[in-house]
């Protein structure tokens, strides 16, 4: 499920582009990782383990009903479904271009 959130996401890069940060996701207790470089030329998306802006913590399964646009990102957080560590102000961007 992870490589498929993965190619997701790296087909959605060019949306991807405006939020000029990186965020890392971790992924249920598994521990699977997914990182967002929105900085890099092109946009970095990778399992790579590195800092970041901010980490949200959301289970696979969540993050995939997020991109797809099956999951509001703003209940998703007030249900406890996804948690954010780090800069409030890139959830909020992403949660933004999410939604777009």
């Amino acid at each position: 499920m992870v490589d498929d959130i993965l190619q997701e996401m790296r087909s959605r890069s060019a949306d991807l582009r405006g939020l000029n940060a990186s965020v890392r996701f971790l992924l249920g207790k598994e521990g699977d990782v997914i990182r967002v470089d929105a900085r890099a030329n092109p946009i970095d998306i990778s399992r790579e383990d590195a800092e970041a802006d901010c980490t949200i913590r959301i289970s696979p399964e969540n993050l995939s009903k997020l991109i797809n646009g099956k999951l509001n990102p703003m209940l998703a957080f007030t249900m406890g479904k996804l948690k954010v560590e780090g800069s409030m102000g890139v959830a909020m961007k992403l949660a933004q271009l999410l939604d777009d």
